[in-house]
Parts: C-alpha cells; structure tokens; sequence
C-alpha cells in the first residue's frame, strides 16, 4: 500500500478545521468539521462558519458585531487551502470564489482590528464576549502585529490589484489575456451573459446589428444583421440599433470604440450599447463617455461566457455605453446593474 504525504498547508487546514470542531457547541448551530471538509462550495464554507466568526448582541438598544478573531484564523487558514488546492488542480472559478471570500473576510478582520482593538491596558479574560479589545489580546490571539494589520489594510484599499495578486501568475496567463481577447474565434470567444443582452433589447426595442460576434452567440442576440471576425464589422456601414460587445485585444477596442463615436455623432444610428471592461485610463474610453448619452458601471464583474458554457471574470468591473434617448428605460432595466451617469446637456 502507498503512502501520500500532505503538505504543510493541507495537514494546516485540517487542524484548523479539527480545531474548529472540538469547541463547544454555541446557541448559534455551528458548522462542524464534517460540514466543513465536505462543503462542495468555498462560498458554503463561509456560510457554514460565518455563525461562529461574527456574533451580534444588543447593547444599549443598538447592535454591535462582535468578531471572534480565534475563528477568522481557522477561517482564513480552510481559504488558503482552498486557494492553494484550485490552484493545483487549474480550477479557476473555484480560485475567483476563494480568493474573494479571503478578501471579504480580511476586510471584517481589518474593520474589526480599526473600531474594537486600543493600544495598552491589561489582557481581556472576557475576550472575545466585550466589544474593545487590547492590543496585546488581539496580537496574541490573531498571530498579528499591528504593523501587518496596518499594511493589509493598505493593499484592501486597491482591492483589484490586490484580487489579482492573490489569483496569481498562472490564473492571469490562462483566463486575463483570454478575456482581453475575447473577440477572436475558438477558446477565445467569451459571451456577454443574456441578461444583459435582453435588457439591453428591453431597452432599444430591437437589436438591428451586432457588429463584432459569433455565430453561436447569435443564439441568444438574435440581431437582425451581424458581422463575425471574418465580416470584418470595421469595414462595413453601422445603421440602426447596435449591440455591441467588442474584441478586447490590442488596438481592436479603440477601434470599435472610434467607428462607435462616429457612427452616432454622424447619425448613422437610432440607438446603442457598447460592453467595455472600465478602463477608464484609456483615450477611447473618454471617448465613448463623451459621446454616450449615459453609462452604467457594473456593481461587481460580469462572468463572460465561453462556446462552452464555462464563465470567467475579468479582473475589473466594466462599463455599459448607451447611446439614445430612451434614459427612464434605461434607468428601469440598468439601475439593479450599477451606477448609471447621464452626460449633462
């Protein structure tokens, strides 16, 4: 019989999740160990445990959360597992859940270390049933100094590069530049999701022209005219109402964005939607906002969808482009999506 040995990180996480099981059972049903090791989704074990890591009492006819900082290290070790192990095995959503429910968790631990824990005074036996916290308790008990606090509070402050760091080396050669270049054909192909595409039709009416697409995305846009990578849509007329979900690799996007600009102030155009990531650093990306008559930023990323039904997300939030008057439609099928701005007169 064979024997496999388990890395640091495997043998850590399953102490942490043992540990978690040998405390006392709490009014709060906690999540056992088996719930934890056998949870098929890292978003369930946050769930399963989130019991345990923040506690709401009344105190003064208000509520407090209390944070069981003991519980943040067992959960934030079961993460990093979790991370460690979607790496291994190339599975990119399951990395995309674990490393945003690590970011979500360090950002109660940091919002806790900055409202409850104060420098000095004598250790807390009560921890963690009192809301302050010494420093000296939380450093112990979190295997935290206050400095490491201070700069992971630093890097949640940018959290996209921060998401992408975590993500790593291998997630960004697989899926980012895929994403960036999701006009091309083959595994490249990356599908706006339909929902937006029939909000988009709730709002114009009807979609005449989809201008950079793919046969198997026609499935869902149904477009009365389209033109795919072989087309060409840069060489041809746009007339109508225009979807349009460009080829994000290289110069294509500035392309598509400056045919999109001059279609609509030469009003070769009824009405329009242009899908952009929110690169809003770039020229064509000003470009567009001026010209648009309103822009929707996504609250969170949209999950692009491959020919294959697989779904990945961008590392940024991205932008919708209206171009048109119909603004109270728009607010009616966009305003769950995210922030809408109208250009001012």
């Amino acid at each position: 019989m064979t024997h496999q040995s388990q890395s640091p990180a495997a043998n850590g996480a399953r102490q942490a999740i043992s540990a978690a099981s040998e405390e006392p059972a709490s009014t709060e049903n906690p999540a056992s160990a088996q719930d934890l090791a056998g949870s098929n989704s890292l978003a369930d074990l946050a769930a399963k445990t989130q019991a345990q890591i923040i506690r709401t009492v009344i105190e003064g006819g208000r509520e407090v959360e209390q944070f069981d900082p003991e519980r943040h290290r067992l959960k934030v070790a079961a993460l990093d597992y979790g991370i460690d192990e979607a790496k291994r095995i190339k599975n990119w959503p399951k990395l995309e859940e674990a490393v945003d429910a690590k970011i979500d968790e360090q950002r109660r631990f940091v919002g806790w270390w900055d409202s409850a824990v104060r420098e000095g005074g004598r250790p807390n036996k009560n921890l963690p049933s009192t809301r302050e916290v010494s420093m000296r308790d939380a450093e112990k008990l979190t295997g935290m100094r206050n400095q490491r606090v201070s700069d992971l509070g630093k890097r949640l402050t940018n959290p996209d590069k921060y998401r992408l760091d975590l993500l790593g080396a291998e997630y960004r050669a697989a899926f980012l530049e895929a994403v960036q270049a999701r006009g091309t054909t083959g595994e490249d192909e990356w599908f706006t999701p339909a929902e937006y595409i029939e909000m988009a039709r709730a709002v114009l009416g009807e979609i005449d022209l989809d201008p950079a697409t793919h046969e198997k995305a026609q499935e869902t846009i149904r477009a009365v005219k389209y033109f795919t990578k072989d087309d060409d849509g840069l060489s041809h007329e746009w007339h109508g109402r225009v979807w349009l979900n460009p080829p994000y690799a290289g110069a294509l996007v500035a392309e598509f964005a400056e045919k999109m600009v001059a279609s609509w102030n030469a009003g070769e155009l009824v009405a329009a939607f242009m899908l952009t990531n929110a690169y809003t650093e770039t020229s064509w990306w000003h470009a567009l906002a001026a010209a648009s008559s309103a822009v929707c930023f996504t609250r969170g990323r949209i999950k692009f969808e491959s020919p294959h039904g697989e779904k990945c997300a961008p590392t940024n939030g991205q932008s919708f482009f209206y171009f048109g008057t119909e603004l109270e439609r728009l607010w009616e099928e966009f305003s769950d999506v995210g922030l809408i701005m109208v250009r001012s007169p």
